[in-house]
């Protein structure tokens, strides 16, 4: 094949290794920021300049044939060394550009990532941020997102981590719910309440107790089963739940913050911690890469600040 037609076809090679990565025309689609329509048409022409099918459809997903493995193997790491030498060329100018892809759990992300990024991209009026809200632990190298956001006990030794602040389960619940029901003075107390949880897949639901008290350090926690109307795997619903006079909630304490400090919602038995579902940290991953951007590092350098106080209530 002449040179000048293979030159035709750069921009086909690489969004038939994106559509490899993606897993379906819809997603590549999205990646690229291009119509589904136009991904399919790139890679027919593909196709039909190849003499050979490189894509097999079916109804639910796209799997490459062995020929369009073996293209997108031979080729992608050109393209890896294209990009990130572009990358460090167009950073000698000194101004952070481009598209970072986050992904953060639901209540993370709408409460207290949401309401930062407005300033980050004040300074930086060159660079887009995409963001998802999931609590789906989603595969950075497999779906192509440059930084997530976890509430983990500990990072995976698969990504660059930082961590970016301890974190703490609170008990909360209306004024309203407490005047009624009795505010909890121990957590044998607890039990009788009508208790907002996080379900567990299997058994029944327990909050652990641990005295906040030095003189205790070291005791044993109470574990005690919880039980009552009203179970979400989604904290936001669960502080809507006590917000709306239904029970006692298990937090995290930035799904319970803004609530706490308006006086909406009060902490019960704040000396002791509790722990149930949520862990204790935060983190912000990156995919181990030979280059990262400018955009990249300075949003993590701006998370890192942001939260480094944690979330005080």
């Amino acid at each position: 094949m002449e040179t000048e037609k293979i030159a035709g076809l750069w921009t086909h090679l690489h969004w038939l290794t994106v559509l490899a990565e993606q897993g379906s025309y819809t997603a590549a689609a999205t990646r690229l920021g291009v119509s589904k329509a136009a991904m399919s048409q790139r890679i027919s022409e593909l196709e039909r300049a190849a003499g050979i099918s490189l894509v097999q459809r079916t109804t639910r997903s796209v799997r490459l044939t062995e020929a369009g493995q073996r293209l997108v193997e031979n080729t992608r790491s050109h393209y890896e060394e294209i990009a990130t030498s572009f990358a460090s060329v167009s950073e000698l100018a000194g101004v952070a550009r481009g598209l970072i892809r986050v992904t953060a759990p639901v209540a993370f992300g709408r409460q207290q990532l949401l309401p930062k990024l407005p300033a980050f991209l004040r300074e930086n009026p060159e660079v887009r941020i995409q963001l998802e809200v999931s609590d789906r632990l989603s595969s950075l190298a497999t779906e192509g997102y440059d930084l997530a956001i976890r509430h983990s006990a500990e990072a995976p030794d698969t990504h660059v981590a930082w961590r970016l602040c301890e974190t703490q389960s609170v008990l909360v619940a209306s004024r309203a719910y407490l005047r009624k029901r009795g505010t909890p003075l121990a957590p044998e107390e607890v039990v009788s309440h009508d208790c907002l949880f996080y379900p567990r897949t299997s058994g029944a639901a327990t909050w652990s107790f641990e005295r906040r008290s030095p003189r205790k350090t070291g005791a044993a926690p109470v574990t005690l089963p919880v039980n009552g109307q009203f179970s979400a795997n989604n904290s936001e619903a669960l502080r809507d739940a006590a917000l709306d006079d239904m029970g006692i909630a298990l937090l995290p304490d930035f799904t319970a913050q803004a609530a706490v400090q308006a006086g909406k919602l009060v902490v019960v038995l704040p000396q002791w911690r509790v722990t149930g579902p949520f862990a204790d940290r935060l983190y912000v991953l990156r995919p181990y890469a030979s280059h990262v951007p400018r955009a990249v590092s300075l949003f993590v350098s701006y998370l890192r600040e942001s939260y480094a106080d944690g979330f005080p209530l």
